[in-house]
């Protein structure tokens, strides 16, 4: 008695398998009483999924594309932001190095990281040239860094509006090739189909 209700219970887990997996088809009619069954290439349309995608990824980099289902792109988010952002604690790193080497000038100590056994290989003006460089090359990390967010944003918004659009067979732009019975000519052109 027990093994029929757990065939029948096994055999039941198996239809509602079957019933929550089919694919999302559409069926056509023929006049031949044949069926044509055609999947779509794009997904339904909502309204509102580029704006969740895009603010997925601005609240946390890489979500906007997981949520569209592209998820090769959410390294190369990451590792954009990365290497923007390396770079500009690099370069405030050096920054505050010569900073402090000519503060301490400044105050009148020669005993900087820049002065080896009396010799100055760095000099005062060498030092305010240094702070410059690395003040704009952090200013343009920074830049470069924000930049890749708001790419990544842009990217997952953009994602999700094409992938609602309809990329139809009916409609077709394709070069053509006419040949003039009449005077043995060949016409090269374009042509726009348009089926329903």
């Amino acid at each position: 008695m027990n093994l029929k209700y757990l065939l029948s219970a096994i055999v039941f887990l198996m239809l509602t398998t079957l019933v929550v997996a089919q694919e999302d088809t559409l069926q056509l009619k023929t006049n031949q009483d044949t069926i044509v069954e055609t999947k779509k290439d794009y997904k339904e349309y909502n309204p509102l999924a580029p704006a969740k995608a895009a603010f997925y990824s601005a609240i946390l980099p890489g979500l906007g594309q997981a949520y569209n289902g592209k998820y090769w792109k959410i390294p190369i988010a990451y590792a954009g932001l990365g290497v923007g952002i390396y770079f500009y604690l690099d370069n405030d790193k050096q920054y505050d190095r010569y900073r402090d080497a000519y503060k301490r000038r400044l105050a009148g100590f020669q005993d900087d990281e820049f002065i080896v056994e009396g010799v100055t290989r760095v000099s005062t003006d060498g030092l305010i040239r240094a702070q410059k460089f690395y003040q704009r090359n952090k200013e343009i990390s920074l830049l470069v860094t924000a930049g890749i967010y708001i790419l990544n944003i842009i990217d997952a918004n953009v994602d999700a509006h094409l992938q609602q659009f309809n990329v139809s067979e009916d409609l077709s732009f394709k070069p053509s090739v006419n040949f003039d019975e009449f005077s043995g000519k060949t016409r090269y052109g374009m042509s726009l189909n348009f089926n329903f």
